[in-house]
């Protein structure tokens, strides 16, 4: 076997991953041009902000969208405009960002943080039920990574106990399940375009909803308490100033025309890495997408690095070989800034999984079949080091 690189052997990626936020394409360059030009920058006075936010409703298969300024604060409108406040809870998986909790801390209510499905981490209709109370009133169900969560038995809880269904999609945009788009399988649906989302314009975000009536909620609280079409000084409730501008809409709407092709690249991606690993033979394997997953948008691929693998050497030495890796969310209960304002419950189908994850983050993804193969070779010089697991791979593969 070849030395390794944190021995000071040759990498097995020695170039470059792509960039990301990749450079602004033409459309975005012209579209942005237009609306310097303009001086319509806010979206009370340019049109692309509700432009956009129509747009991409429509293409996650409802009819109602609204622009606001990020995806932290898109869940908490969401929670907000479905009448979620002090006294009720709300049920977050507990392998997630801290947003999902603060968010449901920012309206007043108490997050339930909740066990995952040990096999793809993400929430399952199992773990729901053992979180739900008489106090609450609502789940938060996160698209991890990329794959939608499994929707029809999460839903199906969700009706038995009279909840309000807010999908996390701020990792999944254009995925879907069962072909049904993210986004348009619960009462409503927020997305992030943070820097390093799939599509981006720095800060961002959208709730949608096939609810009118929902919407039209959301959209007062992101226009401090305004009605659509109603008078500028008529305020019909208590709302914020959390509105896109126009900037952030000229990067994002050309944006839509391209996401399916840089889907299908993440996913020729994550089809040759899968393969590099299983040729390897080394123990690691991506963990699997939910059942009902149609299309995952691949926003990261999780690994699983196997049994008693030493996860911060196996991390360093990764890093080495050109292939950097991210060891992923701590456990969302053990953030003590959250946990003590939450009801937290036993993850033990966390614990089974999550410490043996590390993340290849969405850039890596972009790259071409070749990058993937290396990064498969990377790991499996890796974890077929004695220090990986303190035993050599010859021995682990009696």
């Amino acid at each position: 076997m070849s030395v390794l690189a944190i021995d000071g052997g040759r990498p097995a990626h020695p170039g470059p991953w792509p960039q990301w936020p990749p450079a602004p394409a033409p459309d975005q360059r012209a579209l942005l041009e237009e609306v310097v030009a303009s001086g319509a920058w806010g979206s009370t006075s340019g049109p692309l902000c509700d432009r956009f936010a129509n747009r991409f409703a429509a293409a996650h298969g409802v009819e109602h969208g609204v622009a606001l300024t990020n995806g932290t604060l898109a869940l908490f409108v969401a929670l907000q405009a479905a009448g979620i406040g002090p006294g009720d809870e709300v049920v977050v998986p507990g392998y997630t960002f801290i947003a999902c909790a603060t968010s449901v801390l920012l309206a007043g209510a108490t997050p339930v943080i909740a066990d995952v499905d040990p096999d793809h981490l993400h929430l399952s209709g199992e773990t729901l039920e053992a979180a739900v109370g008489e106090r609450t009133r609502a789940v938060m169900v996160v698209h991890l990574a990329g794959s939608p969560a499994p929707m029809r038995e999460l839903t199906e809880v969700a009706a038995r106990e009279g909840l309000v269904v807010v999908e996390d999609a701020a990792q999944a945009h254009g995925a879907r399940y069962r072909d049904a788009p993210v986004g348009s399988l619960g009462d409503m649906g927020t997305f992030s375009f943070q820097s390093s989302k799939a599509m981006t314009a720095g800060e961002g975000g959208l709730v949608v909803s096939r609810d009118r009536e929902l919407a039209d909620r959301a959209w007062s609280l992101c226009n401090v308490g305004r009605e659509r079409g109603g008078a500028w000084y008529h305020h019909a409730t208590v709302g914020w100033n959390l509105r896109m501008t126009e900037f952030q809409a000229a990067l994002l709407l050309p944006w839509l025309d391209r996401l399916d092709d840089e889907i299908a690249a993440r996913e020729r991606f994550a089809r040759a890495f899968a393969r590099s690993l299983d040729d390897a033979g080394v123990g690691a394997a991506v963990l699997p997408d939910p059942e009902g997953t149609t299309r995952s948008s691949h926003h990261l691929l999780m690994v699983d690095l196997g049994d008693d693998v030493d996860r911060s050497w196996a991390a360093a030495a990764l890093a080495a070989e050109g292939v950097p890796v991210d060891l992923g969310y701590p456990a969302l209960g053990s953030v003590e800034a959250v946990a003590r304002h939450a009801r937290v419950l036993p993850t033990p189908g966390l614990g089974a999984r999550a410490e043996r994850t590390v993340w290849l983050r969405q850039p890596m993804l972009m790259a071409a079949e070749d990058d993937a193969a290396q990064a498969g070779e990377a790991f499996a010089r890796v974890l077929g080091d004695r220090r990986a697991t303190g035993v050599s791979l010859q021995s682990r593969s009696r």
